[in-house]
């Protein structure tokens, strides 16, 4: 009877383990692509699976249940080339793990970039600023003109001078300072829903959607500010809610531990309601 009972208890565990593992492996999975293009293909994939699995029990369809369990190693396949940047992306995530080392973005810093990008605003100046977290970007400095200098608002001003050397391109920030300008960054593959952006911004998607840097565009046509991060591009953005956007998203000194700084994300961006009013629907544009 003992027997019997822990045999039962043991399965029950093993049974709970594995709707635990599932959970967090589905959270997560759904928490990548949230607010991006490949959450649409991701539920429309899912509607349309079940929905020939539906018909096939209803119907008893022989065929159409031979042709879903002989393609579905393809439908494997072709799951991995749709959400190739996402999955790229947190295995980067996954390989690069804490670094407890890294020079955090202390709120003095993002004061320092705000300045700097409004008074390029000002003078319609363009600018491509992203700021290194926890995936390194070793590869993009490499393709620029590399300076580890400390940051400055007069040496971003003179980096995008429009006449100058290295104002094509982006700079790269780590913490307090530059780590090099005129990189080049992979562009974005979206074309339906990116209107009138320029390069610089398809620049700033494409990088936010293979890691997880903070991009800051400012725009030489209208001197418009935004922000990418995770695939999203959040619109012309005034000074302060540029520092907020800026101070929840770099991390704080406090915050070492990998896990705990997503969870004050969410709160502070995403998943507190009332956090997400503080910016109207009418001042705040995402794409």
């Amino acid at each position: 009877m003992w027997d019997i009972f822990q045999n039962g208890t043991i399965e029950v565990v093993r049974d709970f383990v594995q709707i635990g593992i599932l959970a967090v492996f589905l959270y997560y999975a759904f928490r990548l692509v949230r607010g991006t293009r490949s959450a649409q293909m991701m539920l429309g994939l899912i509607v349309v699976v079940l929905t020939l699995i539906g018909l096939t029990i209803v119907f008893n369809l022989d065929v159409l249940s031979w042709l879903l369990g002989t393609f579905s190693v393809y439908l494997v396949v072709c799951m991995v080339v749709i959400f190739q940047p996402e999955i790229r992306r947190a295995l980067a995530m996954v390989g690069g793990g804490t670094r407890f080392g890294s020079a955090p973005g202390r709120p003095p810093v993002a004061d320092e970039l705000v300045l700097a990008v409004m008074r390029l605003a000002e003078r319609r100046h363009g600018a491509l600023i992203a700021i290194e977290r926890d995936i390194a970007l070793k590869g993009f400095v490499e393709s620029g003109v590399q300076l580890d200098t400390p940051l400055s608002q007069d040496l971003l001003l003179s980096i995008f001078w429009p006449r100058a050397p290295l104002h094509d391109g982006g700079v790269i920030l780590r913490g307090d300072r530059i780590l090099a300008a005129r990189c080049l960054f992979p562009l974005t593959q979206r074309v339906d829903d990116l209107g009138e952006l320029g390069t610089r911004h398809r620049a700033a998607l494409g990088l936010s959607e293979e890691t997880d840097a903070v991009v800051i565009v400012v725009s030489e046509e209208t001197g418009g500010v935004s922000v990418a991060h995770q695939g999203r591009l959040f619109q012309d953005l005034t000074a302060e809610k540029l520092r907020r956007y800026l101070r929840a998203l770099l991390p704080e000194k406090h915050v070492r531990d990998l896990a705990w700084r997503r969870v004050v994300e969410d709160f502070v961006l995403g998943a507190n309601p009332r956090a997400e009013s503080d910016v109207s629907p009418e001042d705040r544009h995402v794409i």
